[in-house]
C-alpha cells in the first residue's frame, strides 16, 4: 500500500530556474545569510544571520517578482531543519563558494511550489 501524501500546490514564483544540471540536484554554491528571514509560507525556509545554506537553484526573475533562490540550511546546530529545501530572497545572502555554474535554464513545475 502506498502512503497518502497530502498538500497544496502554491502559486509559482517563476516559470524558469537556473541550475547546475538538468534535474537541479547538484549544489550550485554555499551561501551565508546576512540577515534573518522569516518564511511567509511553506514554499520558503527560515534563515538566521550567519547560517550557511546550500543553493540548488536560482529562480529567473520575472517582472514584479523578487529574486529567490532555493536551498537548504547547513550545520549541526540546525539539524532539525537540514534537508528541508525552500526559497529565500537572494538579496539576504552572500555566496561563499561556487561549486558549479548555474548555466542550465530549466522550466519550473508545479511540484517546485508544492507544500505538504
Amino acid at each position: 500500500m502506498c502512503p497518502l501524501v497530502t498538500g497544496i500546490f502554491m502559486d509559482k514564483l517563476a516559470s524558469k530556474k537556473l541550475c547546475a544540471d538538468d534535474n537541479c540536484v547538484y549544489t550550485i554554491s554555499l551561501a551565508r545569510a546576512e540577515e534573518d528571514y522569516n518564511a511567509p509560507d511553506c514554499r520558503f525556509i527560515n534563515i538566521k544571520k550567519g547560517q550557511l545554506i546550500y543553493v540548488y537553484s536560482k529562480l529567473v526573475k520575472e517582472k514584479d517578482s523578487g529574486e529567490f533562490w532555493a536551498g537548504s540550511v547547513y550545520g549541526e546546530q540546525y539539524e532539525d531543519h537540514m534537508g528541508t529545501v525552500g526559497y529565500f530572497p537572494s538579496s539576504l545572502v552572500s555566496e561563499q563558494h561556487v561549486y558549479q555554474e548555474a548555466n542550465k535554464t530549466v522550466p519550473t513545475t508545479d511540484i517546485d511550489f508544492f507544500c505538504e
